[in-house]
């Protein structure tokens, strides 16, 4: 049983990724193993939206036309994955630009699939961390789960992070990473794929 965060950060010591980090740290403590990916240290080239129409071989074939990059050894590892963190940091209210490009490349090949993704009801916690007043991170947030809801992912609890409550957060992500495991992984009543998201604040 694995957990995998994505950390779109680039700053893998930063806010974002220690809101990561203490989920994997529950989701260990409840059982599981765990790895963080830092999108910083890899390459990852924005989608070239291929015609015809803005659809090229993700349509066809279901997989990206680009090789010579790491989104899809980083796909394997999401597809391989029992449960998935998404961190980002807030960016002009909104998912980091890094977050942004892997996100629109990993949506656009999974999305022809629908009832054939590997990703498709896999559960999923939802970071959004902000700096300063710390008003960008709902707005942020919201814009997490419409990818994972594209994703088909299984929504557990979305972490609007600031400033001002990250203490507060800390605790709730290290709670969410053991509750993924042990309510949605573990547990013979685990609640149905797509179920209602939750948010802790």
């Amino acid at each position: 049983m694995k957990v995998i965060a994505v950390h779109s950060s680039n700053r893998p010591t930063g806010l974002t990724a220690s809101l990561a980090q203490s989920v994997l740290d529950g989701a260990a403590a409840a059982g599981a193993e765990t790895e963080i990916i830092h999108l910083c240290e890899h390459k990852i080239s924005p989608c070239r939206m291929c015609p015809p129409g803005g659809w090229g071989q993700c349509r066809q074939e279901k997989d990206c036309i680009i090789e010579d990059d790491d989104f899809q050894a980083i796909r394997a590892k999401l597809h391989a994955a029992d449960g998935i963190v998404f961190a980002t940091p807030v960016y002009f209210w909104d998912i980091s630009e890094l977050g942004k490009i892997f996100l629109d490349r990993l949506r656009r090949a999974e999305w022809p699939r629908r009832e054939a993704s590997l990703l498709k009801g896999k559960p999923v916690i939802g970071i959004a961390c902000a700096g300063g007043s710390g008003t960008g991170s709902p707005p942020a947030i919201v814009n997490v789960e419409r990818y994972m809801t594209y994703l088909q992912l299984q929504h557990v609890v979305y972490l609007p992070v600031s400033r001002q409550n990250k203490d507060l957060q800390l605790k709730a992500a290290h709670a969410a990473g053991a509750f993924m495991v042990e309510r949605f992984l573990t547990s013979p009543e685990a609640t149905a794929p797509n179920a209602t998201p939750t948010r802790l604040s």
